[in-house]
Order: structure tokens, then sequence, then C-alpha cells
């Protein structure tokens, strides 16, 4: 896995965990589910492409 993909890979881990921690601490919130959905399909997608 090349470096800005693996980049990518640790920012949407680390956004999973900030939008679960805002979850627990403050109630769910739809639109931050939706960006970070959004977020790991990007990062789906940047490793499937550098894969072929």
């Amino acid at each position: 896995m090349p470096g800005s993909t693996k980049a990518m890979a640790a920012l949407t881990l680390g956004g999973l965990v900030v939008v679960t921690a805002y979850t627990v601490a403050l109630g769910s919130n739809g639109w931050l589910w939706f960006g970070w959905i959004v977020l790991g399909l990007l990062t789906a997608g940047m490793a499937v492409s550098r894969n072929t």
C-alpha cells in the first residue's frame, strides 16, 4: 500500500475514533456518520485503484 493510501486509511480510522467519541459524549450526529462513510468509501476506492 503506497504512502498516500496508508495516510488516508489512518485518517479514516482516526475519523472513526473521533465520530464514535462524539456520539458517546454528545449523542449521534447523522452528518458526521455520513461524512465518515464517504471518507471510508474514498479510502476503499483509493486502495482498490492502487492494486489494479
